[in-house]
């Protein structure tokens, strides 16, 4: 095996724990780290929880544990090791104190403040250090993370089963699977390893989801959920307030919403976010929708680093027109609807056309029946320096 091939395999390796962490680290990123020596790993670790020991920390506890001697040994981290000091000391300094020799780093940490400072650190005190070992997948891990900590927002991934001819329902105004089981599981992964999930009030009625994470075979925990409802229909017996669920239903309404509808919401265990509704020269736009930049930057500020827009079609198109959908999830089921169904998106259509988001770094594959097209409208690389 050629050197190149063994740092890709080590360096997937600590890919594979950091993805242990998705979706349970924010504001902090994934992170998994792997130690070898005499090429046999002897230590792993990742990036649990926010405020909890980060990911090099963790392998070199494991190596202890395991009774292994680190010193004169290589690891290989995904994210370029913290040299400050935050809610855990530096990586760095634990990295020096075990003796570890040769760092491999996956991506430089995309904060500017931060950017750099631990690789020379380590390289200033003798450590041998090699940069973007398997970057473009470290990158794309951490994209949350790159794009919360430079702007202040989360990462926007719109999703959406629908037919061949872009319906998302069989009838409009009625909801319904449109794809099948493997797309659902596939779905429920995706929640998994992401903060939020959003919907309109629309959605929300109609269907009356429970937009929780449903997985058999693996630890699931369920990501905030986020309803646009400006003018508070959404009713306190829905399934979302009424179920078992450790995570919380956050509901942005406009500032005129009703009062007495607002307090039956927060008796039900909602909490009530109001702001801006979204203006057109000057004027409030019809159909009272929510000022979705605002809505994004509360989510933000509270450490929400990525959201998933699960619909309908106003909110899909909204998102669209904004600008502000990073990544694209469709999933296309093998037949037709008609003009029966609900589109993907509504409205809008003037400003899509005359402003047409075009993805890139485009794929597709198979979810049984269904066929997945992944795409991204912001390139993870720009996010970095």
């Amino acid at each position: 095996m050629t050197d190149n091939k063994r740092h890709e395999k080590y360096m997937r390796l600590a890919l594979a724990e950091a993805e242990k962490g998705l979706g349970r680290t924010s504001p902090n990123p994934p992170v998994g780290a792997v130690i070898v020596r005499k090429d046999t790993v002897i230590g792993c670790g990742y990036h649990k929880k926010a405020g909890t020991a980060h990911a090099e920390v963790n392998a070199l506890a494991d190596a202890r544990k395991k009774k292994q001697d680190t010193r004169g040994a290589s690891m290989y981290v995904t994210l370029e090791p913290c040299n400050h000091s935050g809610r855990t000391p530096p990586c760095t300094e634990a990295i020096l104190a075990a003796g570890i020799s040769e760092v491999f780093i996956g991506t430089r940490d995309p904060n500017g403040q931060v950017t750099g400072g631990g690789a020379e650190f380590l390289a200033g005190r003798g450590v041998q250090v090699h940069l973007d070992v398997c970057r473009q997948l470290c990158r794309t891990l951490i994209t949350p993370f790159a794009k919360h900590s430079r702007s202040g927002l989360p990462w926007v991934v719109m999703k959406a089963g629908m037919s061949l001819d872009g319906k998302i329902t069989m009838v409009n105004g009625k909801g319904g699977p449109i794809t099948g089981p493997e797309t659902s599981l596939y779905v429920h992964r995706l929640r998994n390893r992401l903060d939020g999930i959003l919907v309109g009030a629309g959605t929300a009625i109609i269907d009356d989801p429970s937009l929780t994470t449903r997985l058999a075979d693996e630890e699931a925990r369920d990501p905030l959920r986020i309803v646009l409802d400006s003018s508070l229909r959404l009713p306190p017996n829905c399934r979302m307030l009424s179920q078992q669920s450790a995570s919380s239903t956050w509901i942005f309404c406009s500032p005129t919403a009703d009062a007495t509808r607002e307090a039956r919401l927060l008796q039900a265990g909602a909490q009530v976010i109001r702001v801006a509704e979204r203006t057109a020269n000057g004027m409030v736009e019809a159909a009272g929708g929510l000022d979705l930049e605002q809505v994004l930057h509360y989510l933000g500020s509270a450490g929400i680093a990525s959201v998933l827009v699960e619909g309908g079609a106003q909110v899909h198109g909204s998102f669209l027109a904004a600008g502000l959908v990073d990544e694209v999830t469709l999933v296309l089921a093998p037949y037709f609807i008609g003009e029966a169904g609900t589109p993907l998106v509504h409205g809008y259509s003037r400003h899509l056309q005359a402003n047409p988001p075009k993805l890139c770094r485009t794929h597709s594959e198979q979810l049984g029946a269904d066929t997945l097209v992944h795409g991204y409208f912001t390139d993870p690389d720009s996010l970095f320096p």
